[in-house]
């Protein structure tokens, strides 16, 4: 993410709000970390969680979504490794602003769309 520039954080949100779902959906059921992201989508685009808690969930999520990163997806196991550990260390940052209302509506989300879960 483009973290010194409004334009940076605009342009990363319109890419991650264009392209998780879709992304997810493909790779839903091999990888462990869906209902995090899911929630950390929730919190990243909720307008009550704070802007520096949104640039990172979105960073870590734009991240997530980009055809090419450190380890390609496509690789076994591997693949999704780099994907987990930085969103994770993203929620780790942040956990404090991830909601109970983020989670339900993650699980919600996973468990209405058949080819998510």
């Amino acid at each position: 993410m483009d973290a010194g520039t409004t334009g940076g954080f605009e342009r990363d949100a319109s890419r991650v709000s264009r392209e998780f779902w879709p992304k997810l959906k493909k790779v839903a059921r091999s990888i462990p970390f869906a209902e995090d992201a899911v929630a950390a989508y929730y919190c990243a685009f909720d307008r009550e969680t704070p802007l520096h808690v949104r640039a990172t969930l979105i960073g870590a999520l734009a991240y997530f979504v980009l055809p090419v990163d450190a380890v390609p997806d496509f690789l076994p196991i591997l693949g999704f490794a780099d994907d987990a550990s930085i969103l994770a260390a993203a929620i780790a940052n942040v956990r404090m602003h991830m909601t109970d209302r983020h989670r339900d509506a993650a699980r919600r989300a996973l468990a209405e769309d058949p080819d998510v879960a």
